[in-house]
């Protein structure tokens, strides 16, 4: 009961002790490590972070119960699985700190108008409509925050105002630019014939093509949405965040892009909004 007494003060005590600033200090700390999972949950890295996390737990346990060899293993294993972490996670410790920035800095390559944005998505997917139709293979990117300078270096410069007939032009089977991806910044094509990294995910259906594994490869490494045509089955597939999702229509293509795009405009209205109410308030209280 004494015990029970002296455990219960000393909790009334700590948190009595707490400040504003430890409180803030506990929450960044938990948004950060939560973040951190949700990069890598349902990766590689996932699992060894897992076998990390029982080797700390292990590490005390053995010390406690004086098993030195068993100890010594542990330490030195774990020693070595935070390099490997490194070296083995590099593109997804690298997607994470791409994603960071991308929080951090304005959507420079983003369309900032609405209605522009509407009109070059329209365009799109009747060019991949009229593509799935005839069964023409296509490779789409449509930029977002990262930037895709490497990528929009590989192929040839357009610099053109995006329209259905110039991308399904670009994608005619023979043509020199037929094979490469073609990338969109904001209203126009950019370049196209561009060589898209492939992706290093085993578990996919052996089923798919090239241009699928190429959407997937730069969907992990950046932002960007793409839209691949397949040239067999007309099936059209979109990717994003290194998932691809397949047997899109027309209309549901249509409906993903512009919902995806608005959420960005609607996200920086609001922080725009919360600064200017923020303003306000500093000048009444000023006054």
């Amino acid at each position: 009961m004494v015990e029970r007494v002296e455990l219960l003060q000393i909790i009334i005590n700590s948190v009595k002790n707490i400040s504003l600033w430890s409180i803030v200090d506990i929450s960044v700390v938990s948004y950060i490590l939560y973040k951190v999972y949700m990069l890598i949950k349902e990766t590689r890295a996932e699992q060894l972070l897992k076998g990390i996390i029982l080797i700390l737990f292990l590490i005390p346990i053995s010390s406690f119960f004086h098993l030195v060899m068993l100890n010594w293993i542990l330490t030195k294993t774990l020693a070595i699985g935070v390099l490997s972490f490194v070296i083995i996670f590099q593109p997804e410790i690298r997607r994470a700190l791409e994603h960071l920035g991308r929080t951090a800095f304005n959507d420079r390559h983003v369309l900032q108008d609405e209605e522009v944005m509407e009109k070059v998505i329209t365009e799109v997917v009747n060019s991949v409509d009229n593509l799935s139709k005839s069964k023409t293979g296509a490779l789409i990117v449509i930029e977002q925050v990262t930037g895709l300078e490497d990528v929009i270096n590989t192929g040839t410069k357009l610099d053109a105002l995006v329209s259905s007939a110039l991308l399904e032009n670009i994608f005619v089977v023979n043509t020199p630019l037929h094979d490469g991806a073609a990338i969109i910044r904001n209203d126009r094509i950019v370049s196209a014939g561009c060589f898209l990294p492939l992706t290093n995910n085993n578990d996919l259906n052996k089923k798919l093509g090239t241009r699928h594994r190429a959407a997937i490869g730069i969907s992990e490494n950046s932002d960007a949405l793409i839209i691949v045509v397949s040239e067999e089955t007309g099936t059209i597939s979109f990717a994003i965040n290194g998932k691809l999702m397949r047997n899109y229509t027309k209309d549901r293509l249509k409906k993903v892009l512009i919902a995806i795009i608005k959420r960005r405009f609607q996200k920086k209205s609001t922080l725009r909004e919360k600064v200017i109410e923020w303003k306000k308030k500093m000048g009444k209280t000023k006054s």
